[in-house]
């Protein structure tokens, strides 16, 4: 098991500092220069924070929090649904890179969210929004619905992976709101 760097509590005051300096920010000023890619070719990688989050264009976690390489373990899915692939990841960063902070980040206006509250796909898309459905339920509200979805992949990456705030690593959900780029902590 790798050692942690950074304390999941350090982690989320860093992600919720980088949020607050992205609502001001132009561009992006996380550290991308060749000095980091170098550093973190030859010494890997140790990121702060595990990012679970919808595949969506406009959900940047890099530039939400103001992260530059080597800083986050993004996991991209639509709806940010939870199946072993995902699973399989979140663990990896945790016990192999020493993340303690595991955020699942869904966002307003998911495509996903809607195409299952309003609409019945077929083929591979069904089982993301069959995923999506379990998690909501009966609810028509398409905000709850989002936070819903997200507690929903929350609670299953604690039930399944056993990850305890007593052992150090936290697990909590967000809502990134597209049109402000403000990221709502849920828990």
């Amino acid at each position: 098991m790798h050692t942690a760097k950074v304390s999941a509590a350090e982690a989320l005051e860093k992600l919720k500092k980088g949020n607050e300096r992205y609502l001001a920010a132009e561009s992006n000023p996380g550290d991308i220069s060749p000095k980091i890619r170098k550093l973190t070719c030859e010494e890997g990688q140790s990121p702060y924070a595990v990012v679970v989050t919808c595949s969506d264009s406009r959900v940047i976690p890099e530039s939400i929090f103001t992260a530059g390489i080597g800083e986050l373990f993004v996991i991209r899915v639509a709806g940010n649904v939870m199946d072993n692939h995902q699973l399989g990841s979140v663990d990896y960063a945790v016990d192999h890179l020493g993340s303690r902070l595991v955020v699942v980040l869904g966002h307003e206006h998911c495509g996903a969210v809607g195409a299952a509250l309003t609409s019945r796909p077929d083929g591979f898309v069904k089982t993301i929004t069959d995923e999506i459905l379990k998690a909501v339920g009966d609810e028509k509200d398409e905000y709850r619905a989002c936070c819903l979805n997200v507690k929903h992949s929350v609670d299953m990456i604690r039930e399944k992976l056993g990850y305890q705030e007593a052992d150090g690593i936290k697990v909590c959900g967000a809502i990134y709101r597209i049109d402000s780029g403000e990221v709502v902590f849920l828990d």
